[in-house]
């Protein structure tokens, strides 16, 4: 004999079983009516949080007062670097700014030479003493 505690409970589950057959029913829907608003949605994955590494080298001091957080960034291979098979070059309004760091270029430059589509953006900047912890960019694969 069944407890009116497990038929309540059942009825629950199979009505919230019908409340998300029929929310998926609507996207479904949604999407099949407007294909192009589906594929015009994009998505962009975070995969890598880095300072800028060579800050003091490059033209990051000459542009620091510039650089604002959300700001773009460009990111180019130079797997021609005599010092870095996988170095990825970090630039902004085409002025080269440092690179990503060599403990943390590999998969990215993997990801670049296979031809993955990745983006760049300032994350923070800020007045340190040490050079490698006043710029901060984040690298998405769009």
């Amino acid at each position: 004999m069944h407890s009116t505690h497990d038929g309540t409970a059942a009825h629950r589950t199979t009505y919230r079983s019908l409340i998300a057959a029929a929310l998926l029913a609507v996207a479904v829907s949604a999407i099949a009516t407007f294909p192009m608003a589906a594929h015009a949605q994009s998505v962009r994955m975070l995969v890598q949080s880095s300072p800028l590494a060579g800050f003091r080298y490059h033209e990051a001091p000459r542009w620091f007062g510039d650089l604002r957080s959300g700001d773009a960034l460009t990111l180019r291979r130079e797997p021609d670097n005599p010092h870095d098979a996988n170095a990825v070059r970090v630039e902004w309004h085409g002025h080269m700014l440092g690179y990503v760091p060599r403990a943390q270029n590999a998969t990215l430059a993997w990801a670049m030479d296979r031809g993955d589509p990745v983006s760049g953006r300032i994350s923070r900047v800020r007045e340190h003493r040490n050079p490698r912890q006043r710029v901060e960019f984040e690298v998405f694969v769009d």
